[in-house]
């Protein structure tokens, strides 16, 4: 892959926990800007990330999915002209439980050279991943993650 965003966090939780709050809609509503995931979690199975007006954002498959230690996407933003003419990109989570802690490593690729989905995400992840360490660990996530943005 030509454009890579690597982050690594380390977050006092369980594995299963930490699964559930990247994959369940009643955790990423919380922090990841009200939206949702739509899919099945099997290998194969069509995966959605929906907008909180019913848009569609992204969109893909499960390529690998070993829960709760990783889960690879396809991933292909569908709402922005210059991302979705891009093409596809990967999204890897992968999980280590190690004590009273869970290192969480996400790797988003894409072949593009300079791919403007890469720029976006990766001033996108930091703060998503802050405010789920933030939601796992004191029961709140960051407030600047709670509402979808006005006008996007």
């Amino acid at each position: 892959m030509s454009s890579k965003f690597v982050y690594v966090t380390y977050i006092r939780t369980t594995a299963e926990k930490l699964w559930d709050a990247l994959t369940q809609p009643e955790f990423t509503r919380k922090y990841w800007v009200e939206t949702w995931q739509d899919c099945d979690w099997t290998q194969g199975a069509s995966w959605k990330l929906m907008i909180p007006d019913g848009r569609v954002g992204d969109s893909g498959k499960v390529l690998e999915i070993d829960r709760p230690r990783k889960l690879v996407l396809h991933w292909h933003n569908q709402f922005v002209p210059e991302m979705k003419a891009e093409g596809p990109t990967r999204l890897t989570y992968e999980l280590e439980q190690n004590g009273d802690e869970v290192k969480l490593t996400v790797i988003h690729e894409s072949d593009v050279t300079g791919s403007k989905t890469i720029d976006a995400v990766s001033n996108g992840w930091p703060g998503l991943l802050a405010s789920l360490k933030t939601l796992l660990e004191t029961g709140r996530p960051l407030a600047s993650t709670t509402r979808w943005p006005e006008g996007m």
